[in-house]
């Protein structure tokens, strides 16, 4: 496939990947929104089809990898050429990050509303309601919309489960490659995919919210600190590299596994 295919097909699969998937999230957090408080099947159903509509979107463009991780790994088995990687990656960030702003501009009025209310200030950023960027919290309101945060803070703790998760992913997409005489699974593929997502969030994505996409989570968190949001708090960046790292790592050994096993 030509440059100018994975530059397209990967821009606008993870935008909608992220539209979808941060979209969801934004739907069961912010006020004023019908699916407030959906909870987290409904967080884990709604990446799972992200996914799904994204690689369908993609598929036939550039192979929908929508993840760094996903490139990586296919890298090392030997079905992308490491040529490409880079535009690979680059595509996918800002696919991310152009899916982050258009979240925004969906719930544009649930965002005003939810961190302009003296409830949620409060619960946020402490008695004055007012945040002091100099003392910023961490992670601010609605930096959840965007990015992933753990539950326990532990760096150790933390990078594992997402190298875990991604291992999981990754192998079950290379994998795919056995069916059908290698030949593949195709739109069915894609299915798949989605189905081992909701499977990772429900079963490995309480510890971190599980990233398992390094653009998933940097694009969204960067969108969120340029985002004219008021009162939105802080973006997190000492978490920052836990879902960057630990996806790439696990995407890594995910190749390495697959050559190792099934090669």
């Amino acid at each position: 496939m030509s440059s100018s295919d994975i530059f397209i097909g990967e821009t606008i699969g993870t935008a909608v990947l992220i539209l979808l998937g941060a979209g969801v999230c934004a739907a069961v957090t912010l006020k004023h929104s019908k699916a407030q408080n959906a909870g987290w099947l409904a967080v884990t159903f709604g990446w799972g089809f992200a996914v799904l509509t994204g690689a369908y979107i993609a598929g036939g463009v550039s192979g929908a990898h929508l993840n760094p991780a996903v490139t990586i790994g296919l890298a090392i088995e030997g079905g992308t050429k490491w040529s490409d990687v880079p535009l690979y990656l680059a595509s996918q960030l800002l696919g991310a990050m152009i899916g982050a702003v258009l979240v925004w501009l969906t719930y544009y009025g649930q965002f005003r509303a939810h961190l302009t209310d003296p409830e949620i200030l409060k619960a946020h950023l402490g008695d004055e309601g007012m945040v002091d960027h100099a003392s910023a919290p961490k992670a601010g309101p609605v930096l959840g919309v965007f990015s992933t945060g753990p539950e326990i803070r532990n760096a150790v703790q933390n990078v594992v489960t997402e190298i875990i998760a991604t291992v999981v992913l990754v192998l079950a997409i290379l994998t795919q490659g056995l069916n059908d005489k290698g030949n593949g699974l195709g739109a069915l593929g894609a299915l798949i995919t989605a189905l081992v997502v909701v499977a990772i969030g429900l079963s490995l994505g309480g510890p971190t919210g599980y990233a398992i996409n390094p653009v998933r989570d940097l694009g969204p968190r960067i969108v969120h600190a340029l985002l004219p949001l008021p009162n939105k708090g802080g973006s997190d960046w000492g978490y920052a590299w836990i879902p960057v790292v630990g996806p790439l790592v696990g995407g890594a050994l995910a190749g390495g596994l697959y050559n190792l096993a099934f090669a």
